[in-house]
């Protein structure tokens, strides 16, 4: 099993922390640093600042959100971006909230598996250097009776093949990615959990497809605490895990709510939204069980750590994604270090 790394969100008042948690990841030898988008910071802006300041690390995007670019942009951006960091960069894709997709970006949320499954399509065929022509419900390129004509990507990736993952959480989105793509990107992820929320669907798409889970990564994101006190640490994780559950999202359109539903904690999942809804966010915080905090983060020693390492790997995950907490740079590094400490003590290195 590999490491990999998420900053998150740039812009935050941590930015140059950031920058030093990549490289002290890619002196250690993590295999990819993951950075996010949302309605702020931009991934590839992000991923190309990273990526000019590493040896060896993969940058990857998850995600970068499809409702905010054209499918031809986005494999523009993929293959300039592998160009110029010889070879390193994933393709991370998702199809964002309804409320980021139509706030955001004025673009309807509707159909996202179609939608998902056209998009993947051409940017593939674009990054293949063919020349682009696609008939489909949401594309149709080049446009009919006009002036466009089937045109190629002029820019040479680095690679003949940039890794593409998709960011997936219900049953029919994980059954699709493991149809069309080469890697998951989950969140929220309990290894006790994930053959019956994740593993078991993306199997499917792949048996679909003709193939099996050989090389398909399996790429879940854990936030990361090292300490004593495992109560103590899990709690600088609810206010995260409340907003996921409870405020990712409308009441009826909250991927993270069902996920916690799927995973036994449907009466919770409720009570956490109905007081995140309502402005409660504490109290919304207060009413995330231990257990889950417990079952979706990576918490305790680095022993214990191992321990649940070895329980993902054993769940079917190829790429751990860690997040390293901490309210210094200090504490994060060392986070970052009992990472690789852990893998190591695991057996899995």
């Amino acid at each position: 099993m590999r490491l990999g790394i998420n900053l998150g969100y740039w812009g935050a008042g941590m930015d140059g922390d950031n920058l030093a948690v990549a490289q002290e990841a890619d002196r250690l030898g993590y295999d990819v640093c993951w950075a996010a988008e949302a309605y702020g910071s931009d991934a590839p802006t992000v991923l190309s600042w990273v990526a000019a300041q590493t040896e060896s690390i993969d940058v990857g995007s998850a995600i970068m959100q499809i409702p905010a670019r054209q499918p031809a942009m986005t494999a523009m951006t993929a293959a300039t971006l592998d160009s110029l960091s010889g070879g390193r960069f994933r393709l991370g894709l998702g199809v964002s909230g309804p409320q980021v997709s139509e706030g955001w970006y004025g673009v309807k949320f509707d159909k996202p598996l179609a939608r998902t499954r056209e998009y993947v399509e051409i940017v593939r065929r674009a990054m293949s250097r063919e020349r682009l022509s696609y008939e489909g419900q949401h594309w149709t390129l080049p446009l009919p009776d006009g002036p466009g004509k089937p045109i190629k990507l002029t820019v040479h990736p680095q690679r003949e093949h940039i890794p593409l993952y998709i960011a997936a959480i219900g049953p029919k989105n994980l059954e699709q990615t493991g149809e069309i793509a080469d890697g998951a990107l989950l969140i929220l992820p309990s290894a006790e959990h994930l053959e019956d929320t994740a593993v078991k669907y993306l199997r499917a798409g792949r048996e679909k497809a003709g193939k099996t889970m050989e090389g398909f990564d399996v790429c879940p994101t854990l936030p990361l605490a090292v300490g004593d006190d495992i109560f103590g640490l899990a709690d600088m994780f609810r206010p995260y895990t409340a907003l996921y559950v409870g405020g990712m999202g409308s009441r009826k359109q909250n991927f993270y709510n069902q996920l916690a539903q799927r995973m036994g904690y449907e009466k919770e999942a409720a009570e956490i939204q109905d007081k995140y809804l309502s402005g409660d966010k504490n109290g919304a915080a207060a009413a995330v069980p231990h257990q889950l905090i417990d079952q979706t983060t990576l918490l305790g020693s680095v022993e214990r750590i191992a321990e649940r390492m070895q329980a993902y790997a054993a769940a079917g995950v190829t790429t751990l994604t860690l997040a390293p907490a901490g309210f210094t740079l200090d504490e994060r590094i060392t986070a970052l270090r009992a990472g690789t400490d852990a893998l190591e003590r695991s057996g899995l290195a």
